[in-house]
């Protein structure tokens, strides 16, 4: 009878059980099942289940071969009569093809849940390549270092320095010097001031009673050789008291007999402290200070009073130390100037070199050109781009001239000249050379570039023109003539004519011709970098 109770009641317990499993569902959805290469798609895992059920999602998911861009948190909804848990996904994927997105598994009340798969087309993005044109990888570019402004930064940086510790000497220093001068009185009175000092100490052990006594000491000693003239600090008690003795006996300091032998009791006493390590009777140190202290005042009265020659060698003696001391730190002020200078222009010739940062401070024609910040414009018909240190200025000429654009005159330290020209249109009726006609036509074609440059040259007054020519072919990959050389041109300001180097970069195109010239002295160090500079921003632009 047990058995078919205890039968029952699984029976029951199982049919609850399925019947919660049965009220359990898992459902999916996504924005779109196509798709393009990098586009992202929503994917959405929803879950029904009461109010009882403990719901956890897989973390983290797994959607591959897609990768999950954002993941949402659990959304909750509650309905008539069960909840919905809801989370959403972002995906996407970078290759073309047709992927199955895995089936997700959600844990509820411990068991586990798996969603369905779905199927995802992944396309292609189509290029025309008829339409839109493709272009070679542009190389790397080196570019230089600014040197100017570096230097010129470095030597900034270094007065900006100088002219803290400047500061700093002045407000700091200075001032606590001339505090010092300020605090500092006559020997009498700093005499009195640290004896007066001593009459609050109370010292109790060995160490404590010498370092009393030999402060007590250094008082009297001191106060002897500023205002009596005579080695007392570094004299021993006997050689003191000689020297007290004579200066009585020859009338120079009026002591009495009793202040010096006061005074060799109080320095005996201390002899016997500070090397024999005696201790004095109690009342003893008050008894020597108040002795110190009557031959401070006696020796005061004793001394003589100056007359107004010696009053007067004190004042110009004083002075003359003043302007030494002055004199002394311009010439630290200056020498500490002098080698922050050499230091930071050894260190810049170190890093950058000598002609450099020697021409950056002289302010080098070309250096500046160099170092400044150039203009990247375009000019004319065909479109170029060209990197110039100044804008090219439109030259006004008559209608039929070609198109000109300058930088500067012969004259300038660097000289630049763009000039556009239109070609004739061809007539239908001609009809085609032969290769022996292209070759020949070519060839005059090319002397006659050749003798509009020397014409051009020696029109502004160039002689000694030297010519060569080459094809090549520039950094951006444009075919050219080359016309390059040197030639001698009467600079403004110069006695003698100037050998300068000058090249000119011929480009012929359907709808006509673009001829660029550079020209700058031979001897010019930073004439070349530029040239190259700005042939290697040359550059055809062929849609707008």
């Amino acid at each position: 009878m047990t058995k078919i109770i205890l039968l029952l009641w699984g029976s029951i317990l199982t049919c609850s059980w399925v019947q919660a499993q049965m009220d359990y569902d898992v459902s999916i959805a996504v924005d779109t099942t196509k798709m393009r290469i990098g586009e992202k798609i929503e994917y959405l895992l929803q879950v029904k289940a009461d109010s009882s059920a403990l719901v956890t999602f897989s973390d983290p998911p797994f959607f591959a071969p897609f990768e999950v861009l954002e993941e949402s948190a659990i959304d909750t909804l509650r309905a008539k009569s069960h909840y919905l848990f809801t989370k959403k996904y972002a995906l996407i994927q970078f290759d073309s093809g047709v992927y199955w997105l895995p089936p997700q598994k959600v844990m509820i009340n411990g068991f586990t849940k798996i969603s369905d798969s779905l199927l995802i087309q992944v396309a292609t993005i189509p290029v025309d390549t008829l339409k839109q044109k493709l272009f070679d990888i542009k190389p790397l570019v080196e570019v230089e270092q600014n040197y100017d402004v570096i230097t010129r930064n470095i030597v900034y940086g270094f007065l900006i320095v100088l002219l803290l510790i400047g500061l700093i000497y002045a407000f700091f220093f200075a001032r606590k010097k001339r505090e010092e001068r300020k605090k500092k009185r006559p020997p009498f009175e700093r005499a009195i001031e640290e004896l007066k000092a001593l009459e609050r100490v109370s010292p109790a052990e060995q160490q404590e009673f010498k370092d009393y006594y030999s402060r007590l000491t250094d008082v009297v000693r001191r106060y002897l050789e500023e205002e009596v003239k005579i080695s007392a600090l570094e004299s021993t008690t006997d050689e003191l008291m000689l020297k007290l003795e004579a200066l009585k006996q020859s009338g120079t300091l009026e002591l009495e007999r009793e202040t010096i032998k006061n005074l060799k009791t109080v320095l005996q006493t201390a002899d016997l402290v500070k090397f024999a390590r005696s201790l004095p009777v109690f009342g003893t140190t008050n008894k020597d200070r108040g002795l110190v202290e009557e031959v401070v005042i006696e020796t005061k009265e004793a001394l003589p009073e100056p007359t107004p020659d010696e009053i007067k060698e004190r004042e110009e003696y004083h002075l003359l130390l003043a302007k030494r001391r002055r004199k002394k730190q311009l010439q630290w002020t200056f020498a500490s100037l002098g080698i922050l200078l050499i230091l930071g222009f050894s260190i810049a010739v170190w890093t950058y070199g000598f002609y450099p940062v020697r021409d950056s401070l002289v302010g080098y024609p070309t250096i500046k050109l160099k170092n400044k910040i150039w203009i990247s414009s375009q000019y004319g018909t065909p479109p170029v781009k060209l990197s110039t240190p100044e804008v090219l200025k439109r030259i006004n000429s008559e209608k039929a001239s070609p198109l000109r654009f300058s930088s500067g005159d012969y004259d300038a330290p660097f000289y630049i000249d763009l000039v556009f020209t239109k070609k004739a249109p061809k007539e239908q009726s001609d009809p085609s050379p032969s290769e022996e006609e292209m070759e020949a036509l070519q060839k005059q074609k090319i002397q006659e570039l050749v003798n509009g440059i020397i014409n051009d040259f020696q029109s502004r007054g160039a002689v000694n023109i030297l010519i060569k020519e080459e094809e090549i072919t520039t950094l951006s990959g444009l075919p050219a003539l080359k016309i390059f050389g040197t030639l001698d041109y009467p600079k403004k300001g110069k006695d003698k004519r100037v050998r300068c180097n000058y090249t000119t970069h011929v480009f012929d195109f359907d709808q006509g011709g673009i001829k660029l010239t550079l020209l700058f002295e031979k001897e010019d160090r930073y004439g070349e970098s530029i040239k190259k500079r700005v042939m290697d921003s040359f550059e055809l632009i062929k849609e707008l």
